[in-house]
């Protein structure tokens, strides 16, 4: 291992519990012990993701949040010992590992609850929500500090908890905390002073309006997490150890608007002087670590950063309220291992804290001790497949039941929180099998069909691997695409995989194969428009193969259009984005994290945006577009680049020995790609 890496593997305590190293895996939605959308139970699938992550290990785990009362059906997560007894026995096999683990427990939602369609019509129905209500409870989900709007709608308003609704909760953290306890849990998280979650609107001014004991004064404001902590050390004694999820600044300027880094703007959530009282103050009420970022869902790219976000983006922050307490600080946000230990190194923080890589590769901590870093598969912060929760105008949550019920997944890796579904499995028949395409679909066949025992041709007609994988990563904040690309050659390499660049297979019949797999990808969309041969296709831009001028007019704002837009700026030069929908990026499966970044972007840099707008001749001097309004315009610019989406293009049809994956398949996004490639490998 690299010197520069030994910070991190050394012990420290959080109250009286030692810890073997400053890794620490923090929660991700859909990783509970305790199951997620479903009734609460000791969730097998997220044991075993857990225990593997201890087994590279990891230093502290910290599972997904655990409701304290289930979202389905209104349990309390107390009630039933049933789960709480095979915790314990997995807690033995767990501690074997020598990582230790802290169960988070989060009060709920409040306005942050990602409604759906069906929620937001049943605070809408006082009739639907009544039939709903003994299963799915959206109005005691949705409830808040006070009456405010719901993040994803507007239009639904939080009502406020009641004291007595309060004072119930923090009894079952209590309760609750004691059975972890019992269970040989090593602590307990309490989410969340932290993301504009429940107990965070009840910290910050701009979403507690109170005038009862919760409300008014910062001691009010902070009671409801202050006297969590007190009952769960009445319940436990004051050497189990309690965490605080806790956000530093909230980068909030109002409701549905975030704080860009380096912007100037009034904070309306909880600013650096008002987080440097509540870290001591939290402190002194009894918690014994701060497991720390920034921002709410309102800024949720602070805490949930897009790859647009820079990394290590929370850092200085947290490493500057460290210095008002005396208990650990852990900071989590784009960490990369590097600043990371240099912050422990030199005393900035205690611990780092990483989540989503966990998902891409559960052995990069291993890989990393084993001086192998090239051989982690890295997180590319796409967010397409653990926390796809799209939101766009007119629309709450976009997001599928399944999704929702099965976060935590990753479309890097399908094996990620789906263990019965993909998994590698020896090939009864090994067979050879040819891939026509070495785009990521046709290396990811490749690597499992390859992985499984087969013997396997690569065929690629240019002279590298990527395919448009190589446009997309092209881009200074697409690092992580570059690096996944790397790690996809290494691959090839690794696995003695046959490829064979500069090699256009136009007649499969002469490739001698058992089986072959089509992953030609896709070709770019034209719209019948006049003067289209006058403009750029969007990866002849992003490949440098035609220039473009000072003002660039990009048809099409969907997530391509609106980086290519960001990449254009970041360059010196004027974007402008016209878009046929009433909002940028309104579509499914990107997530608000994602897309509120480049809105958020685009406004306060003042990037002209033209939305209902359709293009209806482009000319060498700009476009003619039909606006909302019905009227023609002419907008000025000197080059025009086309995104407007992609059709599929297989090289051969689909046969009982052909087997078509990737975009050639149906375009898609990179967790499309990923997972049908291994729906066809694994069944060859």
């Amino acid at each position: 291992m690299d010197t520069v890496y030994d910070p991190l593997f050394t012990p420290w305590k959080i109250g009286n519990v030692e810890i073997k190293n400053r890794i620490v895996m923090t929660s991700m939605g859909g990783t509970s012990i305790f199951g997620w959308m479903e009734p609460n139970h000791f969730d097998e699938e997220a044991a075993r993701f857990l225990l593997e992550r201890a087994q590279n290990n990891v230093g502290l785990i910290l599972p997904g949040i655990a409701p304290i009362r289930d979202i389905l059906l209104g349990k309390w997560l107390y009630e039933g010992t049933g789960k709480f007894e095979k915790l314990k026995a997995f807690m033995e096999e767990f501690h074997r590992t020598g990582c230790k683990l802290f169960i988070q427990l989060t009060a709920g939602f409040g306005r942050s609850l990602a409604i759906n369609d069906i929620m937001i019509k049943a605070l809408h129905n006082k009739a639907l929500a009544a039939v709903m209500k003994p299963v799915l409870d959206v109005d005691y989900l949705t409830a808040s500090a006070s009456a405010t709007p719901n993040r994803w709608d507007d239009s639904c308003i939080s009502r406020p908890l009641t004291v007595a609704e309060i004072h119930e909760m923090v009894e079952a953290f209590a309760k609750t905390a004691k059975l972890c306890m019992d269970a040989g849990v090593d602590g307990v998280e309490i989410h969340a002073v932290h993301e504009g979650y429940l107990l965070d609107q009840f910290t910050m001014k701009y979403t507690n309006l109170r005038t009862d004991e919760y409300g008014g004064s910062l001691e009010n404001r902070y009671r409801f997490p202050v006297e969590i902590v007190q009952a769960i050390k009445k319940a436990c004694g004051p050497d189990f150890p309690v965490s605080l999820r806790y956000s530093v600044v909230s980068k909030t300027k109002g409701f549905g608007k975030g704080a860009l880094p380096g912007e100037e703007y009034t904070e309306v959530g909880r600013d650096m002087e008002e987080s440097q009282w509540a870290a001591k103050y939290l402190q002194d009420a009894g918690y014994d670590m701060l497991n720390c970022d920034n921002g709410t869902y309102d800024a949720w790219y602070w805490a949930h950063p897009a790859p647009y976000m820079p990394e290590n983006c929370n850092l200085s922050d947290v490493a500057h309220i460290k210095k008002f307490v005396d208990i650990p600080v852990v900071c989590a946000g784009r960490m990369d291992p590097v600043t990371g230990a240099n912050a422990v190194r030199d005393g900035e923080i205690d611990a780092v804290g990483v989540a989503r890589q966990f998902l891409a590769d559960p052995q990069w901590v291993t890989k990393l001790m084993q001086s192998r870093t090239e051989d982690i598969r890295p997180c590319i912060c796409c967010h397409n497949a653990c926390f796809n929760m799209a939101h766009y105008n007119g629309v709450g949550n976009d997001q599928s039941l399944t999704d929702n019920a099965g976060m935590a997944r990753c479309a890097l890796n399908p094996e990620t929180m789906q263990s019965k579904k993909y998994k590698i499995v020896p090939a009864k028949r090994k067979k050879n099998i040819a891939v026509v395409g070495g785009g990521i679909g046709g290396m990811e066949a490749a690597r499992v069909l390859k992985l499984r025992g087969h013997s396997v041709t690569l065929y690629e007609k240019s002279d590298r691997l990527g395919g448009v994988f190589i446009a997309a990563a092209a881009p200074s904040f697409k690092e992580k695409d570059r690096e996944l690309i790397r790690w996809y050659e290494k691959q090839m390499k690794d696995l003695d995989i046959d490829v064979r660049l500069n090699t256009e297979v136009t007649d499969i019949s002469t490739l001698g194969a058992d089986e072959v797999v089509i992953a030609t990808g896709s070709k770019a969309r034209k719209l019948p428009i006049a003067g289209i041969e006058k403009s750029i296709e969007a990866c002849d831009y992003l490949l440098g193969k035609k220039a473009v001028g000072d003002k660039v007019i990009i048809i099409g704002g969907g997530l391509t259009g609106c980086e290519i837009a960001l990449d254009l700026y970041q360059k010196g030069k004027t974007p402008v984005i016209v878009e046929m929908k009433n909002d940028l990026i309104a579509v499914k499966g990107v997530c608000l994290a994602n897309s509120s970044y480049l809105r958020d972007f685009f406004a306060l840099n003042k990037v002209e945006v033209h939305l209902n707008t359709g293009v209806k001749e482009i000319t060498e001097s700009g476009v003619t577009v039909m606006g909302p309004d019905g009227k023609e315009q002419h907008i000025a610019g000197d080059s025009v680049i086309l995104s407007v989406g992609y059709t599929p293009a297989p090289t051969a049809a689909k046969a009982s020995k052909v087997h078509l994956v990737g975009d050639c398949n149906g375009v898609g996004n990179l967790r499309t790609v990923i997972w049908r490639a291994w729906d066809v490998a694994m069944k060859l």
